[in-house]
């Protein structure tokens, strides 16, 4: 096939990355053995680390739905469309740095607003990375899997949203950074609830 790849280990590897990723986020959440004297109290004030690990998972689930709902209409993958599979793959294995990062700063008046701005400009990263992905292959009939172009493009327009909110919310993260970060964690369950609307291949969407 020259150029082209088929898209088996691709997926394989993928999966495998997206699992790991989502797995140590939660190796990130502890409370301080100074906080035993009172467990409770000490567990209740680490709802950042909550709220980070909440929106970095279901985040990158919505990543993992989405490039499911690419891959599966893809036959091959060209070198771009598995340059671009990499890099996003790197940004997904970066993630659970800055989510570390925002959960411990993010009740710090002097480190907050960088904190969660770095964070939603990773966010930012790979939203922008899945929707190109999807554009891509839609733009490329010689790599899909059947006549499925319609679907691709009903897909990339599902995730090109998040980046306007992401937009925006990165704006707020420099006014208010505390409800910016409660802001992506609503774009998470946003993405998620669209990816479950998402209709299987050849069926046509409903309406």
């Amino acid at each position: 096939m020259g150029n082209r790849f088929d898209t088996g280990r691709l997926e394989a590897f993928s999966d495998g990355v997206f699992a790991i990723a989502i797995t140590l986020l939660v190796l990130e959440i502890s409370v301080p053995e100074d906080a035993f004297s009172n467990l409770w109290r000490g567990i209740a004030d680490q709802w950042p680390s909550y709220l980070a690990y909440a929106t970095s998972f279901l985040t990158i689930g919505g990543f993992w739905l989405a490039h499911h709902g690419v891959f599966r209409r893809t036959a091959y993958a060209d070198l771009r469309l598995m340059l671009a599979n990499l890099l996003l793959l790197m940004v997904t294995s970066f993630l659970p740095f800055p989510t570390k990062l925002v959960a411990e700063a993010i009740e710090s008046e002097s480190a907050e607003r960088a904190a969660v701005i770095f964070y939603g400009a990773t966010l930012f990263v790979a939203s922008a990375l899945v929707t190109a992905m999807a554009r891509y292959v839609a733009e490329r009939p010689e790599l899909m899997r059947g006549p499925v172009q319609d679907e691709l493009h009903a897909l990339t327009r599902s995730t090109a949203p998040s980046l306007a909110f992401y937009g925006g919310i990165l704006v707020l993260a420099v006014l208010a950074p505390q409800v910016a970060a409660f802001g992506f964690l609503a774009i998470a369950v946003l993405a998620l609830v669209r990816a479950r609307g998402e209709p299987e291949a050849g069926e046509q969407p409903a309406g």
